[in-house]
């Protein structure tokens, strides 16, 4: 028995494109969620891949499940399979950032089931603007906390572990993860190609890879967060560290005064939002972080914050482990509901 990918008791979440009359997920941590009574479901996709191997997410029945897809062309996904109908609480989601993208094609269930109302679905809505850390890249390699990464073909990468998800779930909200890794404020630098975007350039886009398909605008109107954080700088050291060397150079006040529009930016799609200035725990120079306090003391906005972790800057090598994401959003939580209500 099909299910119309268009039902209004599936819940999506995430910049999602519906161009081609089927859903395109494409940033970490957009998902599909829905219950249903029934003993399968099995979910049809077609992946298109850009680079390092791709997984798909989901939580099923509180069980979290990972499903390595196809390279190329289509992949089937058992949901869900039992011997009796019973009820099943299903969310489905993209791991990994637009390393590559993912097409939902078909939602089968078994004959006789039913699709469910979800019976609670969040309100509050949080969107993160950031790196690698916040798509949860490399978040499950554990045994690798607080040191540098394993090598990998993107199989420890899980969004799930990001420390903006977390965060959502700990508060009970939404989140639109628009994170991508190696990605710098300003292109042109990071640990990305020579040509590739910086933030500045693929904050407001739906699709920002040509590679993938056409690049495609976001409409604003879709999703409305309370609270924003904004999480880059991490990568603009690379490949010259000019903030730690010239803080007052030529570079270090562009990047400064680029970081102010971007703010402006975000400020202006969402007026009334809290905004949460950020870098991370992982290994940086301190200059970075003074730089986005300087920016941020200029701006006469009390709903725009800087932020900083214990240990900001210099708890870890590598990339953000899920117990080290934990820690986090545990701080953040604390922070957030101290300054309002959320």
């Amino acid at each position: 028995m099909q299910i119309d990918l268009r039902d209004k008791r599936l819940d999506y979440c995430g910049r999602i494109d519906w161009e081609e009359e089927a859903p395109i997920f494409i940033y970490p941590s957009t998902s599909l969620a829905f219950h249903f009574w029934g003993k399968r479901a099995v979910l049809t996709v077609e992946n298109r891949r850009l680079y390092w191997d791709n997984y798909a997410g989901g939580m099923i029945d509180g069980v979290q499940k990972k499903w390595l897809l196809n390279p190329e062309g289509e992949t089937e996904i058992v949901l869900a399979e039992g011997e009796t109908n019973q009820e099943h609480e299903i969310l489905f989601f993209k791991r990994q950032d637009a390393c590559h993208e993912m097409k939902l094609l078909n939602l089968g269930v078994s004959e006789g089931s039913e699709l469910l109302e979800i019976p609670k679905r969040p309100v509050k809505c949080i969107e993160v603007y950031g790196d690698s850390i916040s798509a949860g890249e490399v978040s499950e390699a554990e045994k690798y906390a607080g040191k540098n990464d394993p090598k990998h073909q993107g199989e420890y990468s899980n969004s799930w572990y990001s420390y903006p998800w977390i965060t959502a779930r700990k508060l009970g909200a939404r989140l639109h993860n628009i994170s991508q890794g190696g990605i710098p404020l300003l292109g042109g630098s990071g640990y990305v190609e020579p040509d590739y975007p910086g933030m500045e350039d693929i904050w407001d886009k739906l699709r920002f890879r040509p590679e993938s398909g056409p690049i495609k605008e976001w409409d604003f109107k879709q999703y409305t967060p309370e609270l924003v954080f904004i999480a880059v700088g991490q990568n603009d050291s690379y490949p010259e560290d000019f903030m730690k060397e010239q803080p007052k150079g030529q570079m270090a006040e562009l990047w400064k005064r680029k970081y102010k529009e971007f703010v402006k930016n975000i400020r202006k799609e969402y007026p009334a939002a809290v905004i949460l200035l950020m870098t991370s725990v992982m290994n940086h120079d301190k200059s970075w972080d003074d730089a986005i306090k300087e920016v941020c003391r200029e701006f006469s906005d009390d709903r725009i914050k800087y932020f900083g972790f214990q240990g900001n800057g210099c708890m870890t090598s590598g990339h953000i482990r899920a117990s080290e994401a934990e820690k986090m959003a545990d701080e953040l939580v604390d922070y957030i509901k101290n300054i309002v209500e959320f």
